[in-house]
């Protein structure tokens, strides 16, 4: 057979097929839901809120761990591995009986990340090094900001991620619709 051959039939062989692949277990379990509903994110702030105070209040340091991986597993699987995430988004959300109101994922799971950034941090304090007043003062301000998403809506690192959006640091494919984030309350 001829080069001249080998390039005709190239040529005019049709395209493979693609077919699609079904994601991975590992990528489906390490997903990240886009959209979140909202109404679940706050709900889940709230449970973030009332387990800090609680281990603020009653000098609880262990909770901190329960916080941390709590945080550890929504950024990673969404509320699948979250214990919280589950009992938000299986129980309490479907039984309050309000419309969902979606909202982009990838700024939801960046403040997760900030989340689980502080909440780490209080761990490794309170449980690692035995610091407990300074572990409970990153926690606090972890409470702060749960409690702004929680009561009014206001998410700080949803904020931050559009700041860094706007900065370039974060490319707008990450997210087309996070574009307009700052019409959102």
């Amino acid at each position: 057979m001829s080069t001249r051959s080998v390039t005709e039939d190239r040529t005019t062989a049709s395209a493979p097929t693609v077919v699609p692949q079904r994601p991975s277990r590992a990528a489906a379990l390490f997903s990240f839901p886009h959209p979140v509903n909202e109404v679940s994110a706050r709900l889940v702030a709230g449970g973030v809120v009332v387990m800090a105070l609680a281990t603020i209040l009653f000098d609880q340091p262990w909770l901190t761990v329960v916080i941390a991986y709590g945080f550890v597993a929504r950024v990673l699987t969404g509320p699948t591995l979250s214990p919280l995430g589950q009992l938000v988004t299986r129980v309490v959300t479907p039984r309050l009986g309000v419309a969902p109101r979606l909202v982009p994922g990838p700024p939801k799971r960046f403040a997760q990340g900030i989340g689980a950034t502080f909440s780490v941090t209080a761990a490794v304090l309170a449980v690692g090094f035995g610091e407990h007043g300074a572990a409970y003062v990153v926690l606090g301000l972890l409470a702060v900001a749960a409690t702004l998403e929680s009561v009014l809506g206001y998410c700080l690192g949803c904020k931050a991620f559009a700041l860094l959006m706007r900065a370039g640091i974060i490319p707008n494919e990450v997210c087309d619709r996070c574009n307009n984030i700052w019409s959102t309350p």
